[in-house]
C-alpha cells in the first residue's frame, strides 16, 4: 500500500473518529433530531456541491425505495441516536462503543446468507463484546451515579449501539440492492432522504432555545468534514486499495475516539484503554483469513 493511501486512511479515521466529540459538542445546545438534521443538511448541500461539478450520476428512480431504507437506518437513526446517546456517555466511550458496528455487519450478514461461522468469527465477536462491556461498565463504575438528564449512562450506550446497528443494516442493505451505483450519488441522496425524514421530527419536537457558536462549527464540522469529505475519501481508497485494507480504519477509529476524548478532557481511566485493545482484536479476528492451501496439479500417466 503506498505512502499516499496511508495518510489518507489516517485522515479518514480521525475524521469519523472527531465526529464523536463534534457530536458532543453540538448536543450542548441542540437537541438530537436537529444535530441530525443539520449534520445531514450541510453534508448533503456540500455533496450536491460535488456532484454537480464532477458531473456524477444520481440514483436511477426505482432505487427510491432502497435508498429511504438506507438513509434510515445509515444517517437518520445513527446521527440522532449518537446525539441523544452522548447526552450521557463520554464521546470515547460512543467511540469504543461505535466499534461494534462491523461485528453487527459481519453477523447479519452470516444469518441472511446462513454461512459457516468460523471459530474465529466466535471468538472476535466475543471478545469486541467484552471489551466494550468492559468500558461501560469501568466507566459507569467511575460515574458512580449513573443518573443524568439524557436518561442515564446505560440508556447512553444502548441507544450508541442501536445506533452501531442501523450502520449494519444500511451496509448490507446497500451491499444487496445497491451495487453499481455511483457513490457520490448515493452519498447526496443518502443525506438529502435522511434531511426530509428528520426535518418534520424536528420541527414537531423540541426546539433549540439558545445555539451556541460552538455547536454551529461543530455541526459544520460534521456535516463537511464528517459527512462530506469522510464519504470522498472513503470511496476513493475503495476504488485504489482493497476493501479489507480500507477496513483498517475500524481498528483506529477506538484509538482516535480516546485521543480526541482526551484532547476534551474527558476521564480516560485503564479500563477504556484495556478494553479498546480487546476490541481491536476482536476486530482482528473477525477479519482473519486462513489462507487455503493451493492444490497440486494432478500427475498424468505416462503415455506409451
Amino acid at each position: 500500500m503506498k505512502t499516499a493511501h496511508v495518510f489518507q486512511l489516517l485522515l479518514l479515521s480521525a475524521l469519523w473518529g472527531v465526529s464523536f466529540l463534534m457530536i458532543r459538542i453540538a448536543g450542548d445546545s441542540l437537541p438530537p433530531v436537529w444535530v441530525g438534521l443539520l449534520r445531514c443538511s450541510v453534508g448533503a448541500l456540500f455533496l450536491w456541491g460535488v456532484l454537480i461539478v464532477a458531473r456524477r450520476k444520481l440514483p436511477a428512480r426505482k432505487l427510491f425505495p432502497w435508498l429511504v431504507v438506507v438513509a434510515l437506518f445509515n444517517n437518520a437513526i445513527p446521527f440522532t441516536f449518537f446525539a441523544w446517546g452522548e447526552r450521557s456517555i463520554p464521546s470515547s466511550t460512543a467511540a469504543i462503543v461505535g466499534a461494534t458496528t462491523p461485528i453487527w455487519t459481519l453477523l447479519l450478514s452470516l444469518a441472511i446468507h446462513r454461512a459457516h461461522v468460523t471459530r474465529f468469527v466466535v471468538l472476535g465477536a466475543l471478545l469486541s463484546f467484552a471489551g466494550v462491556v468492559l468500558v461501560v461498565s469501568g466507566h459507569s463504575s467511575q460515574q458512580g451515579d449513573p443518573s443524568s438528564p439524557g436518561g442515564g449512562f446505560l440508556l447512553g450506550a444502548v441507544l450508541v449501539v442501536l445506533a452501531s446497528m442501523g450502520y449494519a443494516i444500511a451496509t448490507v442493505t446497500a451491499k444487496a440492492k445497491l451495487r453499481g451505483v455511483d457513490p457520490i450519488g448515493l452519498a447526496t441522496m443518502q443525506l438529502t432522504l435522511a434531511g426530509v425524514l428528520l426535518l418534520p421530527i424536528a420541527l414537531a419536537g423540541a426546539h433549540p432555545a439558545a445555539i451556541a457558536w460552538q455547536s454551529l462549527a461543530a455541526v459544520a464540522v460534521l456535516g463537511l468534514a464528517g459527512s462530506g469529505v469522510a464519504y470522498i475519501l472513503y470511496f476513493n481508497l475503495l476504488a485504489q486499495i482493497s476493501s479489507t485494507h480500507v477496513a483498517a480504519v475500524t481498528y483506529l477509529l477506538p484509538i482516535w475516539g480516546l485521543f480526541w476524548g482526551a484532547l476534551a478532557h474527558e476521564a480516560i481511566g485503564w479500563t477504556a484503554i484495556f478494553g479498546v485493545a480487546i476490541v481491536i482484536a476482536g476486530l482482528a479476528l473477525l477479519n482473519w483469513r486462513i489462507p487455503r492451501p493451493v492444490p497440486m496439479p494432478a500427475i498424468q500417466p505416462a503415455q506409451d
